[in-house]
């Protein structure tokens, strides 16, 4: 009876708990205009597919810079400011760190009409780096960010020092399993979400049910963002980026990649991208970051892989020691 009753107790907490971080959700502007990023953010025009746009980007520099740099690729449902405790230890270590909101997402532009790829986004990094003039720097990717850091490096591997790439989506080529779907399909899936959708999704992939109060700000950076009156063109813009995702897949070209690579792998995380559009069957075989994390290292010459048991797609968020030490100790060698 008393366990019942705790656990009743439980449900009540986080119930009103959950509550309390929806009443209290803030309209957020289409570019955070109103949201502080933890360092001081700068911007570059970019004039690209006939129209001019606005990157955002943090650059910090250490006091004691080692001569070494570092860019942070943020993910699909993320922006630059998820990686401050990464920025404050690996600044602590003397890189210099470099972190862009990739167009359409964060304080970036989010335009009305985009041709979204890879190579548009990795050759705006480039962009970016030349106007900082760093000419060789490491380059980290999580998620979405994964497959960006992948192009980048296969673009520019004169520029990249080394790869790492943190619970990346796109080791796997989802479209030889999940039936295309259109990007007005997308468009309307986005436009359905709110907070409590946002959170479901959030806790079931990334956390395995398992949720901790600092993981609330993650969902209300995208909850927000519908409370907003423009919110159907940052929608489109994020169906836009689904269809670059789906339809671009990086998993064939890990052969190619020159640089020396790190893996950081949660291996519970089961990630996958049009998981509702297939059989619970063909749903299992998806996503499987136990297996997927071995498979790629094998795929990518000079490749390294540290497996973190017992955590889910967010490392740098969920487990953050055992993410930044083998990490700097990579940069390092």
């Amino acid at each position: 009876m008393k366990n019942n009753i705790l656990a009743i107790l439980t449900l009540v907490v986080a119930f009103q708990f959950a509550t309390a971080q929806k009443d209290s959700l803030q309209l957020l502007d289409t570019e955070l205009a109103n949201y502080k990023y933890p360092y001081s953010v700068s911007t570059i025009e970019l004039n690209i597919q006939e129209q001019k746009l606005t990157m955002a980007y943090m650059d910090v520099k250490p006091e004691n810079h080692n001569g070494k740099n570092i860019v942070l690729f943020h993910g699909k449902n993320f922006n630059g400011a998820y990686w401050e405790t990464a920025i404050d230890a690996l600044t602590k270590e003397g890189f210099r760190v470099i972190v862009p909101d990739q167009i359409g997402f964060g304080k970036s532009s989010k335009p009305e009409h985009f041709h979204y790829t890879f190579q548009q986004l990795a050759q705006n990094t480039k962009t970016l780096l030349d106007t900082l003039s760093v000419k060789r720097t490491a380059i980290l990717g999580h998620s979405m960010g994964g497959m960006l850091a992948t192009r980048f490096t296969l673009m520019y591997p004169d520029t990249t020092e080394k790869l790492i790439l943190e619970n990346p989506i796109g080791l796997e080529d989802w479209k030889l399993k999940v039936p295309y779907k259109p990007v007005e399909w997308w468009y309307k899936n986005e436009l359905k979400k709110d907070y409590e959708s946002i959170k479901k999704y959030q806790l079931e992939n990334y956390y395995d049910n398992k949720w901790k109060p600092e993981y609330n700000e993650w969902v209300n950076l995208l909850a927000g963002w519908t409370l907003n009156s423009d919110y159907e063109t940052i929608a489109w813009n994020a169906a836009l980026t689904y269809d670059m995702i789906f339809t671009q897949p990086v998993v064939y070209e890990f052969k190619n990649i020159t640089s020396p690579t790190l893996l950081i792998i949660g291996t519970r995380d089961r990630t996958a991208l049009g998981k509702p559009l297939v059989s619970k069957e063909v749903r299992k075989t998806m996503g499987l970051y136990d297996q997927l994390g071995k498979n790629t290292q094998n795929k990518i010459p000079n490749a390294q892989l540290v497996e973190i048991e017992n955590v889910g797609h967010l490392p740098h968020i969920e487990k953050f020691d055992s993410f930044i030490q083998p990490l700097i100790q990579f940069l390092k060698e």
